[in-house]
C-alpha cells in the first residue's frame, strides 16, 4: 500500500526515451504524469543549439529543427555509451542530419558548431528540462530521481545514463529497466494469484522484452533480450528513403544529401507512420522541399498502410528472436504466459501488435498509455525506495554474460546472461607461463564465446604475483554487479592475498573528473 504523504523531497520518475521523455512523481499516493508548460505529458527528446549560444529543450527544439537540422539533435539515446565504430553508430551516420564523429576516448559523440560534445551532454538536458518540469508543479527543489533505461543496456550505457543524470544536477537513485517499470506500473502485482508477464517495449530506438513472474509482490525477472539497434526511427527511415527515392525518380533531384529537405522528410514520415495506426491511407504533402535551376520540388503521395508494412517487413521480423531468445532463458512456453504488455509509441502500429500476440499466442493488454506507463512505473518504484509502498519487491536481472578474455580469446563467462541481481560470483585462475609476475585482466559483457564479438568494459593489471612455476599461482577473479546492473571487478593472489580492483568504466564513457566539470559549469 502506497502512503497519502508526499516526500519532503520526492524521487522523481523519469522515463528518458529516444524519441519523448516523460516524468512522473507521487501525488497523494498515486502516481502522475506531469505536463510540461506546453500542455503535453510527453516532451520530445530533443535539445537545439542556436546561432547565439542559446539551448533550447523539447519542443522550441522541435518547432526549430526544419531550419536549423545541423545543429538539433534528436535520438542521444542511440549513441550513448556506445563506441564510434559500433555498427549501429556507424549506420546512424548515413541517416542523421547532425554530426557524429570519434571522440578522444574512441566514443561517438555530435558535432555542433565546431564543438564535440558527449551524447551524456545532450543528455542531461533532457534530463534537466524533466526536473524542471516536475519542481514548477512540486514548487520544490528536486534532487534525486529513477531514470528507466532499455532493458538491454549494457554496463557502459548504464554507467552514462547515470553520469547524465549527474551532470543535470540528479542522483540516480536507481536505473530501472522499462520493462519492469510498465509491468509494475500496469499493477499486475495486485493480482490475487501468481502470474507469468510479458512486457514487450518498442520504443523510438530499442526493443526489449521481459518475461517475469509476480506472485506476492515480488517481481521476478526470469529473463529479458531485446535489440539496442531496432526502434521507430529505423520504422520512419524506411518511410523517408522511399519518399526520397520517390522524388530522385520524378524530380531527379537527390534529397538526401540536404539536411533541411532530410528533416522536413522525417517529419512528415514520423505523422504519417501516426496516422497510419489509426488509418488505412495518410497523405504525404511537403511544398517546396528542395529548389532545382527549374524551379522548386514538391513532393505529395498517399501511403498506404500496407505499404508502411512491406517497407517494414524485415524490421517486425526482427521482434522475433528476443522474444523466443527470452522464452528460451526463461525455460517458459507461451501458452505460460498469463498477460502481454505493450510499451513504447510504436506498440501502437498494428502490425507490431499483431506480430508481438502472435508469438505469445495470445492478445495484449491495452489499458495503459504505452508513452507514460515507464514514467509511471518509475514513480512507482521512488515509493518502494521511500518506504512508502512496502509490499512490494523487483528481482532483475543481468541483460548480458560478464567475464574475461582466457586463452585462446575465449569468453570465460563468470556472471551468465539473466542472473538475478545484486549478485556476486568469482573463479580461480591460474599463470599460464613460468616465473609470471603479473596478470592483464580484460572484462568483456556479451554473449558469444569469442572476446572479439563481445564488448570491452575495461583492463586491469595486478602485478606483483610470486614467481613461480606456470599453474602454480592462482588468481581469484570477482565480479559485482548492483541493482542499477553496473559492474566492479576485483581480483586476488590466493597464496598472498594481493588485491587489485576497478569500477568498470575505462574504456569508454566520461571520467568522473569529467563528469564533475560539466556538472559545475550547469550551475554557473
Amino acid at each position: 500500500m502506497i502512503s497519502g504523504k508526499r516526500a519532503s523531497a520526492p524521487i522523481i520518475g523519469i522515463d528518458l526515451g529516444t524519441t519523448n521523455s516523460c516524468v512522473a512523481v507521487l501525488e497523494n499516493g498515486q502516481p502522475v504524469v506531469i505536463h510540461n508548460r506546453e500542455g503535453a505529458r510527453t516532451t520530445p527528446s530533443m535539445v537545439a543549439f542556436t546561432d547565439d549560444n542559446s539551448v533550447l529543450v523539447g519542443s522550441p527544439a522541435k518547432r526549430q529543427a526544419v531550419m536549423n537540422a545541423k545543429r538539433t539533435i534528436f535520438g542521444a539515446k542511440r549513441l550513448i555509451g556506445r563506441r564510434f565504430d559500433d555498427p549501429e553508430v556507424q549506420k546512424l551516420l548515413k541517416t542523421m542530419p547532425y554530426a557524429i564523429m570519434r571522440a578522444p576516448n574512441g566514443d561517438a559523440w555530435v558535432g555542433v558548431g565546431g564543438k564535440q560534445l558527449s551524447p551524456q551532454e545532450i543528455s542531461a538536458h533532457v534530463l534537466e528540462k524533466m526536473r524542471e518540469i516536475a519542481e514548477e508543479y512540486l514548487g520544490t527543489k528536486i534532487t534525486e530521481a529513477i531514470v528507466t533505461v532499455p532493458a538491454y543496456f549494457d554496463d557502459a550505457q548504464r554507467q552514462a545514463t547515470k553520469d547524465a543524470g549527474r551532470i543535470a544536477g540528479l542522483e540516480v537513485r536507481r536505473i530501472l529497466n522499462e520493462p519492469t517499470a510498465a509491468a509494475l506500473a500496469y499493477g499486475v502485482h495486485r493480482s490475487p494469484s501468481p502470474q507469468k508477464v510479458a512486457v514487450a517495449d518498442l520504443g523510438g530506438g530499442t526493443f526489449d522484452v521481459s518475461l517475469m513472474k509476480v506472485e506476492d509482490g515480488v517481481f521476478e525477472v526470469l529473463a529479458t533480450a531485446g535489440d539496442t539497434a531496432l526502434g521507430g526511427d529505423d520504422f520512419d527511415r524506411r518511410l523517408i528513403e522511399a519518399f526520397a527515392g520517390s522524388i530522385k525518380s520524378e524530380s531527379g533531384f537527390e534529397v538526401l544529401g540536404d539536411a533541411m529537405a532530410r528533416q522536413r522528410l522525417k517529419e512528415a514520415a514520423e505523422k504519417a507512420k501516426q496516422e497510419l495506426s489509426e488509418t488505412l491511407v495518410a497523405a504525404v504533402n511537403i511544398p517546396f522541399i528542395a529548389q532545382k535551376g527549374s524551379g522548386p520540388v514538391h513532393f505529395q503521395k498517399e501511403v498506404r498502410r500496407i505499404e508502411l508494412e512491406t517497407l517494414t517487413s524485415d524490421l517486425l521480423a526482427k521482434l522475433d528472436a528476443p522474444c523466443q531468445r527470452a522464452l528460451k532463458d526463461a525455460h517458459i512456453s507461451p501458452s505460460e504466459i498469463d498477460q502481454v504488455i505493450l510499451v513504447g509509441g510504436m506498440t501502437r502500429m498494428p502490425a507490431v501488435q499483431e506480430r508481438i500476440e502472435k508469438i505469445f499466442g495470445k492478445k495484449a493488454s491495452k489499458g495503459v498509455n504505452p508513452d507514460e506507463i515507464v514514467a509511471v512505473g518509475a514513480a512507482t518504484q521512488s515509493a518502494v525506495l521511500s518506504g512508502a509502498l512496502r509490499e512490494v519487491v523487483l528481482l532483475d536481472v543481468t541483460p548480458h554474460a560478464l567475464g574475461i578474455r582466457s586463452e585462446g580469446n575465449r569468453m570465460s563467462v563468470i556472471i551468465p546472461r539473466n542472473c538475478t541481481l545484486p549478485t556476486r560470483e568469482h573463479k580461480i585462475f591460474a599463470t599460464t607461463e613460468d616465473k609470471q609476475t603479473f596478470v592483464t585482466i580484460e572484462v568483456f559483457q556479451g554473449d558469444d564465446g569469442d572476446v572479439k564479438k563481445n564488448r570491452l568494459l575495461g583492463e586491469f593489471t595486478l602485478g606483483g604475483l610470486p614467481a613461480g612455476k606456470a599453474g602454480d599461482v592462482h588468481v581469484e577473479v570477482a565480479f559485482t554487479v548492483d541493482v542499477d546492473g553496473i559492474l566492479q571487478v576485483g581480483a586476488k593472489e590466493m597464496a598472498t592475498g594481493k588485491a587489485a580492483s576497478i569500477k568498470v568504466a575505462a574504456f569508454s564513457g566520461l571520467s568522473g573528473a569529467e563528469v564533475q566539470k560539466l556538472a559545475n559549469a550547469r550551475r554557473k
